[in-house]
């Protein structure tokens, strides 16, 4: 499974969700893949990720485009967002938001 750490955050009562301007179907095609065991959220118009303030330029091999910068919040139950993260590594993004929920 892509993320096994879900099952920890539920415990803390945590919800997780993820965002990207992927279709639905993409969506259901890509949860499936990797068993994901939290939401994923369509927005093909980027209402969210604009108003997240995350479809911003991209610079790859030189090349400059518009798009996604993957960012992790954490938002207390208040809708205050507590901790924001924008240099996101799979590998250990999970971890470190866990310490701070």
């Amino acid at each position: 499974m892509l993320f096994d750490n879900s099952q920890q955050f539920l415990e803390k009562g945590a919800v997780i969700l993820g965002v990207s301007k992927d279709t639905v179907a993409s969506h259901k095609k890509f949860q499936e893949k990797y068993g994901l065991a939290f939401t994923l959220l369509a927005d093909p118009e980027r209402k969210v990720i604009e108003a997240y303030d995350v479809w911003k330029e991209k610079k790859n091999y030189g090349k400059v485009s518009m798009g996604v910068v993957r960012t992790t919040y954490l938002i207390d139950e208040s809708g205050i967002i507590v901790r924001a993260n924008d240099k996101v590594k799979a590998a250990n993004d999970a971890e470190n938001m866990l310490e701070v929920v």
